[in-house]
């Protein structure tokens, strides 16, 4: 089965110009177990319409974006996200952690050299639900102590989580190019036994 992985341009993401045409994505809602991250990145562009801010503010940046696209395989996301989100994060993940419940939504942009403009080549219309994957007794899920260098204004720092989908039929929408959609299916509802 394809897979979709994109290494993402932070540096286009949070300073966009029309002239380059490399690929950014944007996490605009993140909820892991009873935290939500604050949306507190509000000057970025949209690649669709360059001239104006994205209609939603942005808890990060994507760096890097991987999925298997199979029905029950977990998505894992790289984004650059803020201070404030690194220390919410970093204290909450010192302490334990029971509600492993994930609600996100995010958009990956890339440029269609044909149409001569960026377009959605991965995004869900609506917040998709999920839970934290772990790895053996740790949860799949960290955010850097030191911030990151591609960008030195606003500070940011890296945050990493790999999520598996509820038991829930959901769908994630795929693009080759402008125009050239797809519907995945992410998750399966489980339906009790008789």
């Amino acid at each position: 089965m394809p897979q979709f992985s994109r290494a993402l341009d932070v540096y286009q993401g949070f300073n966009f110009k029309k002239d380059k045409q490399n690929s950014v994505g944007y996490i605009t809602k993140l909820k892991l177990g009873d935290i939500e991250l604050t949306a507190d990145q509000e000057t970025i562009k949209d690649p669709e319409q360059p001239d104006k801010a994205l209609a939603n503010k942005v808890v990060g940046v994507l760096n890097h974006y991987l999925w298997e696209t199979g029905t029950t395989d977990a998505m894992y996301l790289s984004a650059q996200v803020s201070t404030s989100n690194k220390q919410v994060l970093s204290a909450a993940l010192m302490g334990t952690w029971a509600n492993i419940q994930v609600e996100f939504q995010y958009t990956v942009y890339e440029y269609d050299p044909l149409a001569k403009k960026y377009f959605k080549s991965n995004y869900s219309d609506a917040a998709l639900k999920g839970l934290l994957e772990k790895s053996g007794d740790d949860l799949n899920l960290s955010v850097a102590d030191d911030e990151s260098r591609e960008v030195q204004s606003p500070k940011n720092f890296t945050l990493q989580v790999g999520i598996k989908p509820q038991t829930l039929e959901q769908t994630v929408n795929l693009a080759t190019g402008s125009g050239k959609n797809i519907v995945k299916q992410w998750g399966v509802t489980e339906t009790a036994a008789k």
